[in-house]
């Protein structure tokens, strides 16, 4: 309205200058036709502009008051809305002074100390004003609890004065702040989320073989007691629990019982294996839940992913997976055998196909190799070049501990080419290569991580139990935690491949080396299936004594692998731990022979020793099976076998990461203890 006003105000002082103009023209004719008129003339023109001006003055005032009640009602109705504001309302500055509350704000808060809540504020809103990189957005939304309700504050700031003159740049602000209640959307958005599902897979471990163990008439009432304990189990979180097989159960319940089942610690696993036999047959289970994707179907496709995990660890586990992360629980028990052998047969077989259908085979093993990790790659090869296929070994680090295998293999001329390096892999690779990746399974610690991201076609054949970082992508994979080693699992691949394979000397004894190494020297984790692996290793003209040779250590080893015992400390009354202070390239190499030469002195029922390798800080973990180093050590971001394990650590000192590891250790019997 001011606009359209401001125009015909402009219009009319247009049109008088034109009126002005013509008058002014016409009294100068008449002028100039009777000069009798000048006078006359002249005393009019001035009567006119004296007019003209008061009469334009007069409406500008109009205009001017017009508009001065305009803005005075906009301005009124403006500071009732703010002093009437139905929303707790405040006015106060970054350095925490309040300048002005509303009324309703007054009232809201009457019982609550709300002066603390408001100091805190002004921080916040002063930091995130400071450290705000968008300088024109000046709103402010914030989430906060006030006693028992939530509010949700918005509002604005601007920049009203300087308070130090001789420092221009420090400014102050003042911020308007509106207190919204939002208690109850963040109820209802509570309530959305809690009522969501949870999927879960539950699986009995060896169903198959345990219950062949069992008497015709114990079986149907060990089953009932399983399905009781399970459902008994279901109903406490008001769950659904459906029996899809004989050995499988799915599990469906709401989120909001997640925390109660993360609190409880699954003790259902405890529960089964009390079950009572009279064979003591002794049942397990593997659970595996989800909350992840938008379907109950994508959540069940995320538990089964989750349930290949813990399966991949040796069952009697229970996993959670949240926001793409694995909470395990459980996993003490010792691995048990798998008595069966069709898995090896299937697997070799496999194999066998897609070696015949690739143009080369490149086996890597993880990094810093050990004699498991070079034997499988050394029967693998073999398996490939009897199939007519080309084979190379991808292998970048001159490991201390094949120094003594390295000097045998160069005397035979045919392993001259066969040996690569990670360029070179890299360099050849196509889509036609199947890549076997050896002994480790997880992406980051293979020997070129580089070589998983280029292969179409992947083959896995590892004994660790599995990692959350596992090579997900594989096309083929023998991951079985049952075995000594990968070298005991290419074995019976080369046993009961259909292929005739006659492997050479030193190749039977490499991998001869890697299950002796792995089971230090079958003592331990060895089961039937280890000692017929190693039977069949003998047949193909295995010299026990000059693989025994391989493992010397010299005078110097010696002498240091003693001192690190000589200074071991114990702590939880029967662990070991000790230092390996001098930076060596073999100090992962001392530390496991340190752990193990720890491992045997009486009392002792685990043993960790910390080396550095440089650049990172080495953790060699050994122990009979009362404790599970591998729970341990995989809170230090490493893994391996409930008996041997080993982790990695970079970005601390020795001393931070020996009170690490202190604490995983206490973290581990305070979790036995709940």
């Amino acid at each position: 309205m001011q606009k359209n006003n401001r125009n015909v105000f402009e219009t009319l002082i247009s049109r008088t200058k034109i009126y002005l103009a013509i008058i002014f023209i016409l009294l100068i004719v008449v002028s100039i036709e009777n000069t009798k008129m000048i006078v006359p003339s002249i005393l009019l023109y001035i009567i006119i502009m004296g007019y003209t001006y008061y009469a334009n003055k007069k409406r500008k005032s109009e205009i001017s008051e017009t508009l001065q009640d305009l803005t005075l009602t906009v301005d009124s109705a403006a500071k009732t809305s703010l002093i009437n504001s139905p929303f707790p309302l405040i006015i106060l500055e970054t350095d925490g002074t309040v300048i002005w509350r509303s009324s309703k704000f007054t009232s809201e808060f009457a019982n609550i100390d709300i002066n603390t809540y408001i100091d805190d504020l002004s921080i916040d809103i002063k930091e995130e004003i400071a450290n705000r990189k968008e300088k024109n957005n000046r709103d402010i939304i914030k989430q906060i609890k006030i006693g028992n309700k939530n509010y949700k504050i918005v509002g604005r700031y601007v920049n009203y004065r300087n308070r130090d003159k001789d420092k221009k740049n420090k400014k102050e602000y003042m911020v308007i702040l509106y207190f919204i209640d939002d208690t109850e959307n963040i109820k209802l958005q509570k309530e959305y989320k809690d009522s969501k599902s949870c999927v879960g897979v539950i699986m009995v471990d060896n169903y198959e073989e345990t219950m062949q163990r069992l008497e015709a008439g114990e079986k149907p009432l060990v089953t009932a007691e399983i399905d009781k304990e399970m459902y008994d189990w279901a109903n406490k979180t008001n769950g659904v629990l459906i029996k899809s097989d004989r050995d499988r159960y799915v599990y469906l319940f709401e989120q909001r019982y997640l925390e109660q089942v993360k609190e409880d610690k699954f003790s259902i696993l405890d529960k089964i294996k009390d079950i009572d036999t009279k064979e003591k047959v002794q049942f397990t289970l593997s659970i595996a839940i989800s909350n992840e994707g938008a379907t109950d179907k994508e959540k069940y496709k995320s538990a089964q992913a989750a349930m290949d995990v813990v399966l991949g660890r040796g069952g009697d586990q229970a996993v959670i997976r949240e926001n793409e992360i694995y909470k395990f629980f459980g996993g003490r028990a010792q691995e048990l055998e798998k008595r069966t052998k069709v898995k090896a047969r299937v697997v070799a077989h496999a194999l066998e196909n897609l070696i015949k259908e690739s143009n080369k085979v490149m086996v890597m093993g993880h990094t810093n190799p050990d004699m498991d990790a070079i034997g499988s790659c050394m029967g693998i090869y073999r398996l490939a070049k009897t199939l007519n296929t080309n084979a190379y070994i991808v292998n970048s680090e001159n490991a201390p501990a094949l120094e003594s295998f390295k000097k045998a293999m160069d005397k035979d001329p045919e392993y001259e080419d066969v040996i690569i390096n990670k360029e070179v892999a890299l360099e050849n690779i196509d889509e036609d290569t199947l890549l076997v990746v050896v002994d480790t399974h997880k992406i980051n610690y293979v020997d070129a991580p580089e070589l998983l991201e280029k292969a179409k076609k992947i083959v896995i054949v590892d004994h660790h139990r599995r990692s959350t970082d596992y090579i997900e992508n594989a096309t083929l994979m023998f991951q079985e935690v049952y075995a000594s080693s990968a070298a005991e699992l290419v074995t019976e691949l080369l046993q009961y491949a259909e292929a005739k394979i006659n492997l050479k000397t030193i190749e039977a004894e490499s991998l001869y080396a890697g299950i002796m190494m792995d089971t230090k020297n079958f003592t331990f984790k060895t089961g039937v299936r280890t000692f017929e692996a190693a039977a069949y290793l003998r047949r193909c003209g295995v010299d026990i004594i000059r693989v025994k040779k391989w493992f010397q250590s010299d005078l110097a080893s010696f002498n240091t692998i003693a001192d690190i015992v000589k200074k071991a400390e114990i702590v939880n009354e029967t662990i070991a731990i000790s230092i390996h202070d001098e930076v060596t390239k073999d100090a992962s190499l001392i530390c496991a022979k340190a752990a193990d030469e720890l491992l045997t002195i009486s009392d002792i029922t685990a043993s960790f020793v910390l080396g550095n390798t440089g650049d990172k800080i080495c953790i060699s973990g050994r122990s009979i099976v009362d404790i599970n180093v591998q729970i341990i050590l995989e809170k230090l971001g490493g893994g391996g076998h409930i008996t041997l394990a080993g982790a990695q650590v970079e970005g601390m000192t020795m001393e931070e990461t020996k009170q690490e590891l202190i604490n995983r250790i206490n973290e581990y019997f305070s979790e036995i203890e709940n």
